[in-house]
């Protein structure tokens, strides 16, 4: 979820620049894998932070080369929604996708879960357009995964192997992407909220792997600024959501709350970049540093990347 305090820097102009940097090749940073699914379903049950209505999600098993796509359960005929960066649309201080009649909001803690544990092929069936909000974390939905199994499936998971640099935003805000120093994917955020308040600053450098997911990054937290939040009620917006599902921040600290990590709230950056990569529909191999960044260049990003890379593969997504 992006921080309440960026949308400003957000609406400045935008500048990109890539160099050649998306190959879908053979590199010796690449460990192949299989694509993986649910043994059984799984399900989570919760509110939407913005719209306080009941949510139902249910993870269920899905064929090789599905990929991740969320199914509106609750709409004739249902409407599917792949999880995929074309069908993205801007949403403030949220990841929202849209195909044909259907839409679904809040959707990055979900998405980093399903990235962060490796799993490829999933319908996600829900009966509201917005997401749980749960804790703030991906915690809820990585704990539900992981009881209901993860297995190996018998196709390849594409992987796109980064060769340059990739960068989007400005002097304030900025993220990314360079060729891997060591295998897999990490992501180094530098998070900046000044020195006058109890957030300041933080960094925080980490391979996304699903052993450091589930420990490092999926208990992390929404987090925002009490002004924030007192602004966002009295537009009616977040009004079941207490100080115990997610971080409320004055001048001392979490209100009513305990921090589960000194550096908490840039693991949470780290959490939702890991959702807004999953929109890529494959794994990554390289190395992402964002300042001060949100959703938005995250996407702008993946779809560059994407957009100059070539696919070499013998599958094709679907929705």
């Amino acid at each position: 979820m992006l921080a309440p305090s960026q949308p400003a820097m957000l609406r400045q102009a935008r500048t990109g620049h890539c160099t050649n940097q998306g190959r879908w090749i053979d590199s010796p940073m690449l460990t192949r894998r299989n694509q993986r699914t649910l043994a059984n379903t799984a399900v989570v049950e919760g509110f939407g932070y913005w719209t306080g209505k009941d949510v139902r999600v249910e993870f269920r098993p899905a064929p090789e080369n599905t990929g991740l796509v969320f199914v509106r359960a609750d709409l004739s005929p249902p409407q599917r929604i792949p999880a995929l960066v074309e069908y993205r649309i801007e949403a403030p201080r949220r990841t929202t996708l849209r195909c044909g009649r259907g839409s679904v909001e809040m959707v990055e803690h979900i998405l980093a879960a399903l990235a962060g544990l490796q799993i490829d092929n999933c319908e996600i069936w829900v009966d509201n357009v917005e997401m749980p909000g749960c804790d703030g974390s991906s915690l809820a939905f990585v704990q539900a995964l992981d009881e209901a199994g993860i297995v190996e499936q018998d196709a390849p998971r594409a992987c796109l192997v980064l060769r340059d640099t990739c960068r989007m935003g400005d002097a304030n805000s900025w993220i990314e992407a360079h060729p891997a120093t060591q295998a897999g994917f990490t992501v180094k955020f530098r998070l900046d909220y000044g020195r006058d308040n109890a957030i300041g600053r933080q960094t925080l450098e980490m391979r996304i792997t699903p052993d450091t997911f589930r420990r490092e990054l999926a208990p992390a937290r929404t987090f925002l600024l009490k002004a924030e939040a007192e602004w966002l009620r009295s537009q009616g917006l977040g009004t079941r959501a207490t100080l115990q599902d997610l971080l409320v921040f004055d001048e001392n600290g979490p209100i009513d709350n305990t921090l589960r990590f000194p550096d908490e709230c840039v693991r949470h950056k780290v959490l939702d970049l890991v959702g807004d990569f999953a929109l890529a529909g494959c794994d990554i191999v390289g190395y992402a540093v964002a300042h001060r960044s949100g959703h938005r260049l995250s996407a702008e990003l993946v779809r560059s990347l994407l957009s100059e890379g070539e696919l070499h593969s013998d599958w094709r997504r679907s929705a």
